[in-house]
């Protein structure tokens, strides 16, 4: 078995693996590069793996760092299955549209450029129809959903914790009568952060690909950096000056509607200032992908479907206002009203959030909070590093505006964060491979893994290749419990207890709608489904509580 990394391995984008074993060929992830115009030049390379005997590709989450060039492995080719979550299949069909949609653009600005000058026009990236192709390959899994590729190859999705839908894989390769077991855990979100689960732990593995983003650093309380960003809200407003927040449209933003959404629902000390104030989500994708939160409830935290079925949505409140149109986008500029502006791209290289930062930068009332990674090149990496004067859209525009980096609210683990998830083997692998991070980070990361655990790791530093030994041989049952070991049937017994309590409250909600617009008959077919489920559910509870298998019980197992 082999493994060459093609992406992510001297910066946090383009992640991209190509795993070959005797028989198959296939890639974990397809991202796109991003920062400067060197880092961008890398997309337009030739992929370094034969893409028509690529057989399928394991996808971890939707952002663009890992899924942005799946419509360029379309259009070169590539015909094969694109597995993912059903949760990042849902944001796929936005973010791969809405990258599209840019490269489109930028191709159109370039060309008009150069027939000015005499110089032959250039082609997008790929189009939206590139995006359409490469969405019909799709194919959408559940979480802990035990799912046969073919015959030597099977995966498990578990959550990962950092967006919607993301995921660590588990994959399981029999090669010449041999298996081999390699994780990749994506990227890693942060435990006890709103609406998303903790990452999952797992607990073996003989290779591990592992992220290394924040692995040379520790997060402040997510508690402080709400506290400081209700803090800087209020100052700056009071002074007349909008804040400016670049943010992620997928994950980020999800996230600070919900703790904007504390503000107003749970009341602070700033009452009479929230009261007055509006919070503007300045972005189309943003918009589509709260809604597509909206949709997902099922992968939401405890905390956030308990909102729910107290009848509250955390992703809306009053004051919220999503804007759409490029005209209410401008229109947001020629209103000097104090308010929070929230906008893509979270990096600050493209989008409506460039024209904000026109604006808004130079005026010393405004404030521009940063809540997520800003890889090297960026123009947000830039600003933060001190720059004092940018250019946007051929003006020159000097840095006036308080400058705040509020680290806490990172969709990535810490090092520490890292550290604890690493700390669930049983053992250790036999290689621990430290990708998606910048030279300082991995080093640093690789230092305290040693520190810790003793473990020593294999940096990534430039696009290697690793020929891996296959261990003995599992059978399928083996391969089966391996992948349930995090979900003992004590777990699954609590689970189904949870969503017992849950199917009661969504009974009384229901109940409590015959009261309301709905029709009767709606009601009572409502009704109906839910009683149906709340025995099966109860029916399951005690099937594995007794540990018999019930023949009434038929539980799907394919998606």
């Amino acid at each position: 078995m082999n493994i060459q990394f093609c992406g992510a391995a001297n910066g946090v984008t383009g992640s991209c693996y190509w795993i070959t074993t005797n028989d198959h060929q296939f890639i974990l992830d397809c991202g796109q590069f991003q920062g400067g115009k060197e880092q961008e030049k890398q997309n337009f390379m030739p992929f370094p793996f034969p893409v028509d005997q690529i057989e399928f590709v394991v996808l971890s989450h939707a952002h663009i760092d890992h899924c942005g060039r799946l419509p360029l492995l379309a259009k070169r080719g590539f015909r094969g299955k694109i597995y993912c979550t059903d949760a990042t299949a849902d944001l796929l069909d936005v973010m791969l549209k809405d990258s599209a949609y840019i490269h489109e653009k930028e191709a159109e600005w370039q060309n008009r450029k150069n027939l000015r000058a005499g110089i032959d026009p250039v082609e997008p990236l790929y189009t939206i129809k590139d995006a359409e192709e490469a969405l019909k390959l799709v194919f959408p899994v559940r979480y802990d959903q035990l799912i046969e590729i073919n015959g030597h190859i099977k995966i498990v999705y578990n959550d990962a914790g950092h967006i919607l839908g993301s995921a660590i894989t588990e994959i399981w390769m029999q090669e010449d009568g041999k298996s081999s077991k390699l994780v990749f855990s994506g990227d890693l979100g942060v435990v006890n952060r709103p609406i998303l689960r903790d990452p999952t732990h797992i607990k073996s593995a003989d290779y591990l690909i592992l992220e290394s983003t924040y692995g040379n650093r520790l997060h402040p309380a997510n508690a402080t950096s709400i506290e400081q960003l209700l803090e800087i809200v209020v100052k700056t407003t009071r002074r007349g000056g909008t804040v400016v927040i670049p943010a992620f449209a997928v994950g980020r933003t999800q996230e600070l509607l919900f703790e904007f959404n504390r503000f107003y629902e749970e009341g602070t000390k700033y009452k009479a200032d929230l009261d007055k104030l509006m919070i503007y989500v300045d972005s189309p994708m943003a918009t589509t992908a709260t809604e597509v939160f909206k949709r997902n409830a099922q992968v939401f935290d405890e905390e956030t479907k308990d909102y729910i079925l107290r009848g509250d949505m955390p992703l809306d409140f009053k004051n919220l206002k999503f804007t759409r149109t490029s005209e209410e986008s401008k229109a947001l500029n020629f209103d000097r009203t104090p308010k929070v502006v929230i906008s893509a791209s979270g990096m600050c290289d493209a989008g409506r959030i460039r024209h904000h930062l026109k604006h808004n930068l130079w005026d010393a009332k405004s404030s521009v909070v940063f809540v997520g990674y800003q890889a090297e090149g960026t123009l947000g990496r830039a600003i933060l590093d001190g720059l004092k004067e940018v250019k946007l859209f051929g003006d020159t525009i000097h840095v006036n505006a308080e400058i705040h980096n509020l680290e806490g609210f990172s969709g990535h683990a810490d090092q520490a964060g890292l550290l604890e998830w690493l700390g669930g083997f049983k053992a250790k692998p036999k290689e621990i491979f430290l990708v998606h991070g910048e030279e300082e980070a991995k080093t640093v990361f690789a230092q305290k893994i040693k520190e810790t655990y003793g473990y020593d790791t294999t940096i990534i530093r430039d696009y290697s290749s690793y020929e891996l030994e296959t261990g003995e041989l599992v059978t399928a049952e083996g391969v089966a419990a391996d992948s349930m070991d995090n979900l003992h049937k004590e777990e699954l017994a609590k689970r189904v207890e949870e969503v017992h309590k849950h199917l009661e409250n969504v009974l009384y909600q229901s109940k409590l709608l015959a009261a309301q617009n709905l029709s009767a008959e709606r009601v009572a077919a409502l009704n109906n489904i839910l009683l149906s489920l709340e025995k099966e559910t109860v029916n399951l509870g005690a099937t594995l509580i007794d540990g018999e298998q019930s023949e009434d019980i038929k539980i799907e197992t394919e998606y």
